[in-house]
């Protein structure tokens, strides 16, 4: 397992080149962001370039897929979103999947979610891309969205059956909405393409609340994973100082 820092939420609104030669100077060597649509993406290439880090993952644009009527927009925006992964090398997108629907069944928002991401998987083969849904926990921080379980994710993953589409598995998330990591973790292990983590609650430094990390990232190891741990938490103190010691 590698560790990859979320420029976007460790070093919130600060300079993206500066943030990206700290963290390489502390002896990261991957980076992920967010959005890239509110970027200079030259900006972002030179950066990295010069730094020689990886970006390994950002997100593609945020378009439903539990909404038949939008599925067109959103291939239109994971068509931009594989341009600009092509123009930075990076071999991973991340993807919410919209608000719930008032009035229509889940099952239905489920159905066309499927449909949605099957859709994809013919651009996402031909391009080397792998897309990552990610479910996100309802009770804190996300509202009226429609994917919170794991475990509804892996179903869902399970029924597209491409290894193009995976789950990004976030501890913070998952912990606030069903806990149970290490179990759903190890089971689950062949979708999980990506994971983030933070400490909970509050989505501070690892080393904070109630998640014992050095137990989770021992799980992870054992099984084999040899993918990236996305560092996407708010820190408490100066952004090098978590960084150093989870380096450590």
């Amino acid at each position: 397992m590698k560790l990859s820092v979320c420029v976007d939420a460790v070093y919130n609104r600060r300079d993206f080149k500066e943030s990206v030669q700290e963290l390489r100077a502390i002896g990261y060597q991957a980076i992920e962001f967010w959005s890239w649509w509110n970027k200079d993406i030259d900006a972002v290439a030179d950066a990295v370039e010069e730094a020689g880090v990886t970006v390994v993952t950002f997100c593609t644009k945020f378009v439903s897929l539990v909404d038949p009527e939008q599925r067109t927009t959103y291939m239109e925006g994971l068509s931009e979103s594989i341009m600009i992964a092509k123009r930075l090398n990076c071999h991973q997108l991340i993807s919410q999947v919209g608000q719930e629907l008032a009035g229509v069944s889940r099952e239905e928002q489920t159905q066309s979610l499927i449909e949605g991401l099957r859709a994809c998987v013919p651009l996402l083969e031909k391009e080397g891309i792998t897309l990552l849904i990610e479910p996100l926990n309802t009770h804190v921080d996300h509202g009226g969205y429609f994917l919170a379980s794991s475990e509804e994710a892996f179903r869902i993953i399970r029924e597209v059956a491409s290894p193009n589409v995976k789950v990004l598995y976030d501890v913070y998330h998952q912990q606030i909405t069903e806990g149970n990591l290490i179990a759903a973790i190890r089971d689950n292990i062949q979708w999980i393409g990506h994971f983030h983590a933070a400490g909970c609650p509050g989505r501070h430094e690892l080393n904070e609340g109630e998640l014992n990390y050095e137990a989770i990232f021992q799980a992870i190891r054992e099984t084999g994973y040899t993918g990236y741990m996305g560092l996407e938490y708010f820190p408490r103190a100066e952004p090098q100082v978590g960084l150093q010691s989870l380096i450590k």
